[in-house]
């Protein structure tokens, strides 16, 4: 039997398209996944993000076991309680277990958000390297998680949620507060400005009803991938997963190799393969013909074959875009192979789109 996020009735009254997504069932759209798209881009828009798994971890050891845990270094957050910090979860090769974001709250206080589809071997792999260090790990399935998004995004949620959620206005990207019952994160996973907020499972209905009478519009899990892919971010499982390391996915920004003392799992995978330099990259690609980019199409590059990771049609551009995974080389085009045609492609720097704005000349 599929599982329901707590905003299950909202969906429903709705009229989402239902589909199973990890074991739950999702809203794929409420309509037009086009129209829920610009939505997000042009106002404001709202994610049933429940699904997602968080986790409380806290203990006088914690610290030292997310230094070893994630490729990041959470020592970066000290001081800043709220700090959030984007990182992977390695296994010893270098491969990525699951891409994560981890918040300092205080003192021996932090909390995790990772992905559903990664759940139980997450909790598993987590669990296994607390074995060595005094952690307490505490899954969060009594709250919920919605997500605002858009450029009005955080002026309707707060004329939405009213004064709960005033403290939580001043907050600069990629800092959370706690706000009353609220745990309110500037972050998301569409290229705009918004908030990811953390609440109680009851609450959540009556704050998803505030919102759509605020203007804030439904948005579902199809939109959700467009804008992410619009924006550059890697979706687990196709941009990037326990075969490929960070180095491959666009990712390096998100390794500290300094201190050069720190040891993480992984490291020795990542030290030497920097040093050797990574065979592959992760690029973009925008179609020059008219076509479709998906998933698994083969990529001809002068370097060699790569392979399309996402692909899609960008809404806001009106082509088809995709990240690839090639072959390291001085290149600016390519062919991708489509329904045993060759179509010519440009290579480009992502992100597609940020904040509304093409990103791509």
């Amino acid at each position: 039997m599929p599982r329901h996020t707590p905003l299950y009735p909202q969906h429903l009254t709705a009229r989402a398209r239902m589909v199973d997504f990890a074991g739950w069932e999702m809203p794929i759209h409420y309509g037009s996944q086009l129209e829920e798209h610009q939505q997000v881009r042009r106002d404001a828009g709202v994610f049933d993000v429940s699904h997602m798994v968080v986790l409380d971890l806290t203990g006088p050891a914690v610290s030292d076991f997310l230094r070893y845990l994630l490729a990041n270094d959470v020592a970066r957050l000290t001081g800043q309680p709220g700090k959030a910090l984007y990182s992977c979860m390695l296994n010893a090769r270098g491969g990525v277990i699951d891409d994560l974001i981890v918040y300092f709250l205080a003192g021996e206080r932090f909390r995790m958000v990772v992905n559903a589809a990664t759940r139980d071997k997450d909790l598993a792999w987590i669990a296994r390297q607390a074995a060595a260090f005094e952690v307490g790990i505490r899954e969060r399935d009594d709250l919920a998680m919605i997500a605002v998004q858009g450029p009005n995004a955080r002026d309707k949620a707060r004329a939405a949620l009213g004064e709960t959620l005033e403290p939580a206005m001043a907050l600069r990207p990629f800092f959370a507060s706690e706000c009353g019952e609220l745990f309110v994160a500037r972050t998301g996973y569409t290229g705009e400005d918004g908030f990811e907020i953390m609440l109680p499972a009851g609450q959540a209905g009556e704050a998803w009803d505030a919102l759509l009478a605020a203007g804030v519009a439904p948005i579902g899990l199809g939109a959700r991938d467009t804008l992410r892919l619009e924006a550059g971010m890697n979706l687990y499982g196709q941009d990037m997963d326990e075969d490929t390391s960070p180095l491959e996915s666009g990712l390096a920004w998100t390794v500290a190799f300094e201190p050069a003392g720190r040891d993480f799992i992984g490291r020795a995978a990542l030290e030497a393969q920097r040093q050797a330099g990574p065979a592959r990259r992760l690029v973009g690609l925008l179609l020059a013909e008219r076509g479709m980019l998906r998933a698994r199409q083969k990529v001809i590059t002068p370097a060699g074959p790569g392979e399309i990771t996402s692909g899609s049609f960008s809404p806001s551009l009106g082509q088809a875009i995709a990240l690839a995974r090639v072959p390291v080389g001085d290149f600016d085009a390519c062919e991708v192979e489509i329904r045993g045609k060759r179509l010519p492609a440009r290579v480009v720097k992502y992100p597609f789109v940020r904040h509304g704005k093409p990103c791509i000349t």
